[in-house]
């Protein structure tokens, strides 16, 4: 297809959890804002390492049937939809087969035909490369980085933007050297992916839409247009008053998860150094200064394996003395887990929260410990090694001893480890299935790529220093006057941190040195001895940007912290104290 006008791209999910209601809220309302093809992103690393476990446990023999490896969320989603979609003609993209996306593409044309409903259903098949991993391996061939090597389950690579770049790359015809158009297209994949984030959602200057229309209680959904030149413009539900889509939202957005100047996407490389926004109007900002490359010739690839069993109990302390009730309460536990704990591959106790100074009510002067352990098997964290011990301490504990009641987090779940590595472009055989047209489709990698580094450019000062010494400041916390965002990426966490105005910006990317993050960092930071940390700055955004290497354990879906998916580091950096000049502060606090 070719047309000259922009194609309308609505972003109706950013996870598998999300509202459901916005694929039938873009379809009802196409008369008034029309859209042309609706994506929804389902996948996360969470979700696809639970998901290729019950593509496992599918062919095990058992009682009852096998929850399904698609993402049930969509079917809600999808279903009050069908007729809108099929009456005004409008295109859907998902990624929500996640690890058996065959199954899922029987059960919605089973849908379809039970509604009557005039819609063609099409599916991509090839994204499971275990076997090819598998081969690779026993062969000797060393392409792979940081393959796990015990009881891997099954794999998928997933890109979250690739759905816009298919959808532009369809309506306009291109053609897949059309680089620069397909960076565009790319980043404005990743700006409405997760869908309400770019219009306010997790967004560090929240405070601003708090009132007017639905305010923050009913946050809109985006759309990306994008021309045939590969303009991108980002916008939102007309229909919609709540949230926003400004410069700020779409810094916040295009600072999270990436790992670098360098975007990378099987299509096409994104280059970022030169990107900036530009507030077009109420609600529309324009992308300008994506740059291209070819693609790397590998793409990645995420293995799941399992990675033992998880419980954890919680325990409550109230008012003074906080440290040392918590200290009280290991020393016991740790005392009654003694006969056990050599079989744990972690056993911590972590305070949540402190107590505040002369309280209004007792939840203000309430923390709260968790204490989390993980170890191979099941019977390692039996209740009777675990549980029974930590509730029986409670006739000898600190002061307002208290647990909380509901012990379920206390018997043991599995869990599981997602490991990315990287596989040759050549060996993954995607093909597009039509099963109405009795046809397939092979796609072929890309017909150019390009080696890059193992690690993306990173310095640890500014080129561009200023004297931080020169203007009269204030000790007070840094997120008074810059924004942050961050999330996770595998083991890893990343943080951006942008500023308001270039003064502010020389003094930010001044201040925000490898060490001073570091030592901002805290204990994050020094009790972590494979934390590393690299940095780059894109000046046209005002940001400063850092990767946290190994941060997060093994990542989400076996990482101990309660921040399991970075979304947090951003904020705790913001609290922290800095000396900030007060002629900062005078302009107003975000």
């Amino acid at each position: 297809m070719t047309s000259t006008r922009a194609i309308r791209i609505a972003g109706a999910s950013g996870s598998a959890s999300d509202r459901r209601h916005a694929i039938a809220e873009f379809a009802r309302n196409h008369p008034q804002d029309p859209v042309d093809v609706i994506i929804a992103d389902f996948m996360s690393e969470y979700n696809m390492t639970t998901a290729a476990a019950r593509r496992v446990d599918q062919s095990k023999p058992q009682g009852g049937q096998a929850v399904p490896a698609y993402d049930l969320s969509f079917l809600l989603a999808l279903e009050p939809a069908l007729e809108d979609l099929a009456k005004h003609r409008i295109k859907l993209a998902v990624n929500a087969g996640v690890a058996d996306t065959e199954s899922l593409y029987k059960v919605v044309s089973q849908m379809v035909q039970s509604k009557r409903l005039d819609l063609k259903i099409a599916w991509v098949s090839g994204d499971e490369v275990l076997s090819t991993i598998k081969s690779s391996l026993s062969a000797g061939k060393s392409t792979f980085k940081n393959v796990y090597t015990g009881e891997q389950l099954s794999d998928w690579s997933v890109s979250d933007a690739s759905p816009v770049i298919g959808a532009a790359y369809w309506y306009h015809g291109w053609n897949r050297n059309d680089l620069d158009k397909l960076a565009n297209a790319f980043v404005a994949g990743h700006l409405i992916e997760c869908s309400t984030y770019v219009c306010g959602g997790n967004f560090s200057g929240f405070k601003t839409l708090e009132h007017g229309g639905d305010g923050w209680s009913n946050i809109g959904f985006p759309i990306a247009e994008i021309s045939a030149e590969g303009k991108v413009v980002i916008t939102k539900q007309s229909y919609s008053t709540g949230g926003a889509v400004t410069v700020d939202t779409c810094s916040s957005q295009l600072l999270y998860e990436i790992q670098g100047p360098w975007y990378f996407n099987s299509d096409v490389t994104a280059l970022l150094a030169d990107i900036h926004f530009e507030q077009l109007g109420t609600n529309r900002v324009a992308v300008h200064g994506v740059r291209s490359a070819p693609p790397p010739p590998t793409t990645k690839v995420g293995l799941t394996a399992r990675g033992g069993f998880e419980a954890e109990v919680y325990h409550y302390l109230v008012g003074l003395d906080i440290e040392a009730k918590a200290r009280m309460l290991e020393s016991q536990i740790r005392r009654l887990l003694g006969p056990y704990s050599s079989r744990f591959t972690a056993l911590e106790f972590q305070v949540l929260g402190t107590a505040g100074d002369n309280p209004k009510d007792q939840n203000s002067a309430t923390a709260t410990v968790r204490i989390i352990a993980q170890a191979p098997n099941a019977e390692d964290l039996a209740p009777n090694r675990f549980l029974r011990p930590i509730t029986d301490n409670i006739m000898q504990g600190y002061p307002g001893a208290t647990f909380n009641l509901d012990l379920r987090t206390g018997f043991p779940k599995p869990v599981f480890e997602y490991y990315v590595t990287l596989i040759p472009q050549e060996d993954i055989k995607h093909r597009v299935h039509l099963p109405f047209k009795n046809h397939t489709i092979d796609v072929p990698p890309p017909p150019q790529t390009r080696e890059y580094p193992p690690r993306q450019p990173s310095s640890p000062t500014t080129l561009s220093p200023i004297n931080l010494s020169i203007a009269k400041t204030t000790p007070a916390p840094l997120g008074l006057v810059v924004h942050a965002r961050s999330g996770d990426k595998g083991p890893d966490a990343n943080c951006g941190f942008w500023a308001r105005h270039a003064d502010e910006y020389a003094w930010l990317r001044s201040l925000l040195s490898v060490s001073k993050i570091k030592e901002l960092l805290g204990e994050e930071y020094t009790k972590n001895p494979n934390l590393e940390v690299e940095r780059f700055e894109l000046p046209n955004l005002r940001g400063v940007h850092f990767v946290f290497r190994n941060l997060l354990d093994r990542g989400v879906g076996v990482t101990t912290t309660v921040d399991f998916l970075g979304k947090n580091v951003a904020e705790y950096l913001r609290a922290k104290w800095v000396e900030i000049p007060v002629s900062f502060l005078a302009r107003g606090k975000l």
